[in-house]
């Protein structure tokens, strides 16, 4: 399959910093990252680079949806000139592997959507995304204990009983530290997006994730919001891990649409 199909990774205030940001910058594919607009002097532009339609056409595509080292690679560049055009102006990220024929079905895209573009890119502004994730750290469940380490049928009861009771205590803990955060982040944070726990590889670390939520947060208030989420823990078996500061993923799809990840998994990215 021959030709080149444009990719699109943001759209974003075309602020001088932005061309300065991307100036340069490797796309997907390599290539250079050029802004497109719907008109020339629009205030809202789109990044973009070409890739190869060999690659990034419809049957293509989701063959290497399948490649997870495929994925990767792309993820790591696309985030990357996200990243790179947040240092200048406010970014509304699109999703992975978003494609057009060229840049014209772009510009018309702009065009369609501009006064959305617009609104969203104004609620995001000097905004950053925070990822909080909560961990019970409880016994291991009791029917993985062996049964000849409790000695005698009574003991063995008596065993889960302590275990099951280890347990109900530790998500109680856990209960209450949720609410206390949810409390202290909501004083700082503007808007929050709740994400399924993560499990199997994407969980990080000791414990089971209950918590996984994506806070947007003021510039201004990025520090009070750490301290103030870290210290609304404090409950023993509790952990929290809070990420950030991110391009804001999962506030920047249209309300119809599912959130999109954080590069830290936090649904980040």
């Amino acid at each position: 399959m021959n030709g080149t199909l444009a990719y699109v990774y943001a759209v974003a205030r075309d602020l001088p910093a932005l061309a300065a940001s991307v100036a340069d910058l490797p796309g997907v594919s390599g290539g250079p990252v050029r802004l497109v607009r719907a008109e020339p002097g629009d205030d809202v532009a789109a990044l973009v680079s070409d890739v190869t339609a060999a690659d990034f056409a419809e049957e293509p595509l989701k063959r290497h949806m399948e490649d997870l080292d495929w994925l990767e690679t792309v993820a790591r560049a696309h985030h990357g000139v996200v990243e790179a055009a947040a240092q200048g102006t406010t970014v509304l990220p699109l999703r992975l592997a978003t494609v057009y024929l060229d840049d014209d079905r772009v510009r018309a895209m702009l065009a369609a959507h501009r006064r959305a573009f617009a609104d969203r890119l104004d609620r995001l502004a000097r905004h950053t995304e925070w990822g909080v994730k909560l961990y019970v750290e409880a016994p291991a469940r009791e029917e993985q204990q062996p049964a000849a380490a409790a000695g005698t049928g009574r003991d063995y009861l008596r065993m889960r009983r302590a275990q099951r009771g280890s347990r109900e205590d530790a998500y109680r803990a856990a209960q209450g530290a949720a609410a206390r955060v949810e409390e202290a982040a909501r004083g700082h944070a503007v808007d929050r997006v709740r994400h399924r726990p993560q499990q199997g590889t994407l969980a990080r670390g000791p414990g089971e994730n209950i918590v996984n939520d994506a806070y947007l947060v003021p510039q201004r208030e990025a520090e009070a919001f750490r301290e103030d989420v870290t210290r609304a823990v404090a409950a023993q078996g509790v952990r929290v891990e809070i990420t950030g500061p991110w391009v804001p993923y999962s506030f920047a799809a249209p309300p119809s649409e599912e959130p999109r990840q954080a590069p830290d998994g936090t649904t980040g990215p």
